[in-house]
This record gives structure tokens, sequence and C-alpha cells, in this order.
């Protein structure tokens, strides 16, 4: 069985859209938010949820750019000044656990091969059986509820 890891979105690609004029911001189809809970606004690059009171940008995403029917783009949380998180293997934080999720396991092209909804509490078991198709390159996470993109899962061979 592989071992898996998920990982964050590039801090990089955000960390200058933070010292934008909120007009400018607006101009880029960007809306500044501060958390007004503990969950609820799940940040795609450090992969925790942001506290209530921390400074965050909504914006559209392309997290499966190329060539491809499956490319796709949606709205993601990002909190001002996270790093990109890549977890030690195997671990599932709250972040995914405490949400209804949808796998989506993708082919080296970027085509869609299989797909499964579980609670967050079941997705180790998903993983693994998404994971066990040797066609499978990479899983994307969403969340189900509102079908936002959380996060990529890559495969660690054993």
């Amino acid at each position: 069985m592989s071992s898996f890891r998920l990982v964050g979105l590039a801090d990089t690609l955000f960390a200058p859209l933070f010292l934008l004029t909120d007009d400018a911001l607006r101009a880029r189809g960007i809306r500044r938010h501060v958390a007004d809970a503990d969950v609820g606004f799940p940040c795609r690059v450090s992969l925790e949820d942001a506290a209530a009171g921390e400074e965050l940008l909504l914006l559209a995403h392309e997290h499966l750019p190329g060539d491809t029917p499956y490319r796709a783009s949606g709205p993601i949380f990002v909190r001002r000044g996270a790093r990109q998180a890549t977890l030690a293997p195997d671990v599932l934080p709250p972040y995914v656990t405490r949400r209804l999720i949808s796998a989506r396991a993708y082919d080296g092209d970027g085509l869609m091969v299989d797909a499964e909804a579980c609670e967050g509490t079941d997705l180790r078991a998903t993983i693994a059986r998404l994971l066990a198709d040797p066609a499978v390159a990479f899983l994307h996470l969403h969340n189900a509820k509102r079908g936002c993109y959380s996060c990529r899962v890559e495969r660690i061979e054993d």
C-alpha cells in the first residue's frame, strides 16, 4: 500500500495580494475577509482553518490547470502570512476530518478516473482505495458541501 501526503498551495502565489488595496483586489475579483469564527474559513495554503479575527482573501484559483476537459478553478480562502503546508505522511488534519469530502482521482493527463464522497473521518480508507489504482497519479480533495477545492493528495511510494 502507498502512503500519501496532503500538500497546500504555494504561499508565494498569494502573499503579494495582501499588499493590494481593497479596490485593487475587487478589480481582480478578490475579496478581503476577517474570519468571524474558528471554523468555516479553511486556508488552502496552510491546510488549517483561520482563527476568528484572522485576515483572509477569498479568490478564484485554478487548481487543475492544463489541457484537459477537467480543467477547473474555484473559490478558495488564503490566510495572511500562511506558509505552504506539506504534511507528514498519512496525516489528516482537522481541516479535512471535520468536513464532508469529495475525493477525486486523476491520471497523469489530468483526467478523472474515479471519485468518492465521504465524511472526513472516513477519508483514510477512501484515499487508500483510490491510490490502490495504478492509473491514479494524484487526488484532489474538495469540501463537498460548498464544493470548493481543499488540497492535493500525493502518493508516497513505499
